[in-house]
């Protein structure tokens, strides 16, 4: 078993919001993941999840979140932020160190910018200030797919529009049996958070974000747009900035030393 894993659920309004937790360090570091969390929750995942994070484990104990588990008409990237303020909160974390990828970075900055008191550092990856087109292109074609029941199609676009062409072609051969991975019993929670993003118009106070700020990119994302990372970059004053040249938008998942740069920058100065 991976050290200390283990799952949870913390009440959040009238619902409650999973998480897994890992490692047994005394920061906490909280991750809100991507646009993925609308197929399939962190519920029960933890020993699944741990392994990426070990390095993390001695300092750090790990918290990865999932969106609520009922969410209402119009849930927005805002409402999101608050009510991960909020469980947050319920766990007791007085400060903690906050890596948002894609979707979950939209989060992540608004949790920094309307919640400054509960982020000691702030990870932005792979993500935008706000929605832009190439950002509608992408879900509007996984939308129309999961309409249509095709998880097969939802899963290859998912898969091509992220990953270098180097990786894909270790692993198109996989394609066949990608309609089985990952299939909800119905598409609403995608739907839900694809349009909590499709609505979102920048946390527009960024420039109120004042703890250190890392933010990483991959210079061939398809997903959010190559630009993106840098457009944060000028709007978020202080922050660092690294691209990985011929990676996507998996760039975190495919840059082997992606989890060392954010440790390393998340220890740094805290000796």
């Amino acid at each position: 078993m991976r050290r200390n894993a283990r799952n949870g659920k913390v009440p959040v309004g009238d619902t409650y919001m999973s998480y897994a937790a890992f490692g047994q360090g005394e920061k906490a570091f909280v991750i809100l993941p991507g646009l993925s969390d609308g197929l399939a929750t962190v519920e029960g995942k933890a020993i699944l999840l741990a392994k990426p994070y070990e390095m993390f484990f001695d300092r750090y104990t790990v918290y990865m979140f999932s969106r609520k588990d009922r969410m209402p008409e119009g849930y927005s990237i805002k409402d999101m932020a608050d009510d991960q303020a909020e469980a947050m909160r319920a766990l007791g974390m007085a400060k903690a160190f906050v890596m948002g990828v894609s979707q979950g970075g939209m989060i992540a900055q608004c949790l920094a910018a309307d919640h400054p008191e509960l982020v000691e550092k702030l990870v932005l990856a792979v993500t935008a200030p706000c929605v832009n087109d190439t950002v509608r292109s992408g879900i509007a074609e996984w939308l129309e797919a999961a309409d249509a029941g095709d998880h097969r199609r939802l899963m290859i676009s998912t898969a091509e529009k992220s990953y270098s062409e180097a990786y894909l072609r270790k692993y198109r051969k996989l394609y066949p049996i990608l309609r089985f991975v990952g299939k909800p019993s119905d598409y609403g929670r995608l739907r839900a958070n694809a349009g909590a993003i499709l609505n979102f118009g920048g946390a527009g106070d960024l420039g109120k974000i004042r703890c250190p700020v890392l933010i990483v990119g991959g210079s061939e994302d398809k997903i959010v747009g190559a630009a993106a990372s840098r457009e944060l970059h000028e709007m978020i004053p202080g922050s660092e900035l690294y691209i990985y040249e011929g990676l996507g938008h998996a760039a975190y998942e495919e840059a082997k030393d992606f989890n060392a740069c954010v440790l390393e920058f998340l220890e740094r100065g805290n000796d």
